[in-house]
């Protein structure tokens, strides 16, 4: 037996889980034993003899003083002997980590952390594309897998020293982040646009045949941003109706028919259209009749990457946190109402083939 045993690979196991907030930002705790200043994803060193679930659901409790349930393993991941991120001098046979998704605090729960100080000086939620700054680099990747395999509803990832072993999913392909956006926390008002107030946006939920919905990601130097289709209303667009039907055309390449109104959220300062005062931004539902193949957006000169995702995982996407998820739902209800689509399931985010796809 002994002959049999003695090429066996031995390696540490580490165990850690992905843990957001209601807006879906992740996490993070700094350690105090890291010379180079580095953050972490709760959890730790799986003991001998302990599984790893084990581990993580006990670390959870000792770093962060709650009791969680753990609902899915999202990334497994192998690190090599000799990975650059190592402290020098540090005896490592190879790692395996496994990343488990620890699901979304309530306010109250997050009010309730409390972290063993000798081992642990602050916690912290951050957007993704912060989170990565705060962690090693390999660490980085490691969490933006966990965090996207969550959100795109894929399968378990399968990592090697940080990159993806098997297939790259939509949204890592494309570098996609969720940026917390605190001003659409506000409520969407149901009734018409008072006359005092321009609408200088009109966005859309715009719904494919089998209810789920087109986001396009704007990629950028810090990773892709989704938004749903839609843009600024120009001085050329006669209603905002036409607004979104130019821009979803020129974005995403969609033709539209039958948007309807769902509400409008108010913009008190217009900041972002120079200081234009209070305004209206539109939100409407609109269904897709055909899809054509990506081009260039004109505004930006680069093409923007186009997925399908059911409703409620566009709003985690969007970063609108509950006003969000509640306005998917009245979306969904209304393209249920309006056109007969059925409910989404939450799948697999995909993305739109860049020739485009047929609608039946």
């Amino acid at each position: 037996m002994a002959r049999h045993a003695a090429p066996r690979h031995a390696a540490w196991l580490g165990a850690a889980a992905v843990i957001t907030d209601e807006v879906g930002r992740v996490l993070l705790v700094h350690p105090t034993y890291r010379q180079d200043d580095s953050w972490l994803l709760p959890g730790g060193v799986v003991e001998s003899g302990e599984h790893p679930h084990v581990t993580c659901q006990r670390e959870i409790t000792e770093e962060l003083g709650l009791d969680l349930p753990l609902s899915a393993v999202l990334v497994v991941h192998s690190l090599s002997p000799h990975r650059p991120d190592l402290q020098p001098g540090t005896p490592c046979p190879g790692e395996v980590r496994f990343v488990f998704d620890g699901g979304t605090l309530t306010p109250d729960q997050a009010k309730a952390i409390r972290l063993p100080r000798e081992e642990l000086s602050e916690h912290a939620f951050l957007e993704t594309r912060d989170a990565v700054q705060r962690l090693r680099p390999v660490d980085g990747q490691i969490m933006l897998a966990a965090y996207r395999a969550r959100l795109g509803n894929t399968a378990t990832a399968h990592l090697a020293d940080g990159r993806h072993i098997l297939d790259v999913p939509a949204l890592d392909r494309h570098d996609v982040h969720v940026r917390y956006r605190p001003l659409w926390d506000s409520p969407l008002h149901r009734g018409p646009v008072p006359e005092r107030l321009p609408v200088r946006q009109a966005w859309a939920w715009c719904f494919i045949p089998d209810g789920r919905v087109v986001l396009v990601a704007d990629p950028g130097p810090r990773g892709a941003l989704p938004m749903l289709p839609g843009g600024t209303v120009e001085a050329t667009d006669a209603t905002p109706e036409d607004t979104l039907h130019r821009e979803a055309a020129e974005e995403a390449q969609l033709t539209l028919a039958d948007p309807v109104r769902l509400g409008w959220v108010l913009d008190e300062t217009g900041d972002v259209y120079g200081g234009a005062g209070p305004n209206a931004r539109l939100r409407l539902a609109a269904r897709v009749t055909a899809i054509g193949p990506a081009a260039v957006d004109p505004a930006t000169g680069r093409p923007f990457a186009r997925l399908l995702a059911a409703p409620a995982q566009a709003a985690a996407l969007l970063g609108w946190g509950p006003p969000g998820a509640r306005q998917a739902r009245l979306a969904a209800e209304t393209a249920r109402g309006r056109w007969g689509l059925p409910t989404a399931r939450v799948a697999a985010i995909e993305e739109i083939p860049a020739e485009g796809t047929q609608l039946s």
